[in-house]
């Protein structure tokens, strides 16, 4: 009677112990997507309009109040909390930030801030992800998550313009860069934002979107797409300017070069071109 009471007693937790290494398995592992990772001590700003600030880091928490886009705050502490919104993964951070005479502490998301901010000619451009969109792949007819990011146009605290454009997801969000450049002597263009998202291993891809600001407009130019793998395969893509080596008068020119090595490393490349013509305002394929 006791054995078969032990041995009942063993199988019982066996079987507990079963049950709790299923369900761990069955939990999705959530890291933040690197893009989301701000300095402590460092100052940031908000880009999603009305971000909650929250008492605690999580989305149940007492919203403490609703702060702006383009509002600066300075990022206290990261906490290891990380909330996952659609294909956007990013900590949460203890921040403060001044609301009239009054000095504000609480929890934001990292999704709600900025990627990148920049400021010229007294306007502030911001990047970030907006949001993630459910798309259907037009070959296999199934659904999949592209994350949408964006670019904002602030003068003050006016929203003046905003362009949306389709950026990676996973291992392809590692950083984010966001510069600004010269007009490249394009007519009438004011000056070039150029924002980044890149992976840091073999095989992840990198986007590279750039942007034309003029007449208080932004216009996006055709994203550019880069991946390689080690010494086996690349592709590349790039715009010659007008102010570039080889470049024309009010237009932009799109370049791709791709190499793959076959079975016996023999390198097989692929370039192609083609020319996108500025009109001042606008451009169109040559």
């Amino acid at each position: 009677m006791i054995k078969r009471r032990n041995m009942k007693s063993l199988l019982t937790v066996l079987f507990l112990l079963a049950i709790q290494l299923i369900s761990a398995q069955e939990e999705e592992i959530v890291y933040a997507d690197g893009v989301f990772g701000f300095e402590e001590n460092k100052p940031q700003k908000i880009f999603t309009d009305q971000a909650r600030l929250r008492l605690d880091p999580n989305v149940n928490a007492q919203i403490l109040d609703s702060l702006k886009t383009n509002q600066q705050v300075l990022i206290l502490k990261k906490d290891e909390a990380v909330l996952k919104l659609g294909e956007r993964r990013a900590n949460w951070y203890k921040i403060s930030c001044q609301k009239g005479d009054k000095t504000v502490e609480g929890y934001i998301w990292g999704g709600n801030l900025c990627v990148g901010y920049r400021n010229k000619n007294g306007y502030d451009f911001l990047f970030g992800l907006s949001k993630t969109e459910t798309r259907k792949n037009k070959q296999s007819g199934e659904n999949y998550q592209q994350n949408i990011a964006s670019i904002k146009l602030v003068e003050g605290n006016t929203l003046v313009d905003e362009v949306f454009f389709d950026t990676g997801r996973g291992e392809e969000l590692s950083y984010g860069t966001f510069n600004v450049e010269s007009n490249h002597k394009l007519q009438n263009v004011e000056l070039t934002l150029k924002a980044m998202v890149s992976g840091e291993a073999c095989g992840i891809a990198s986007y590279d979107q750039y942007v034309l600001f003029k007449d208080k407009k932004l216009i996006t130019l055709p994203q550019l797409t880069n991946v390689g793998d080690a010494d086996v395969y690349y592709h590349g893509e790039k715009f010659i300017f007008p102010n570039d080596k080889g470049g024309i008068s009010n237009a932009f020119i799109f370049k791709m070069e791709e190499m793959e090595k076959d079975d016996h490393d023999k390198e097989k490349k692929k370039r192609s071109s083609k020319t996108y013509l500025w009109n001042g305002n606008s451009y169109r394929l040559k």
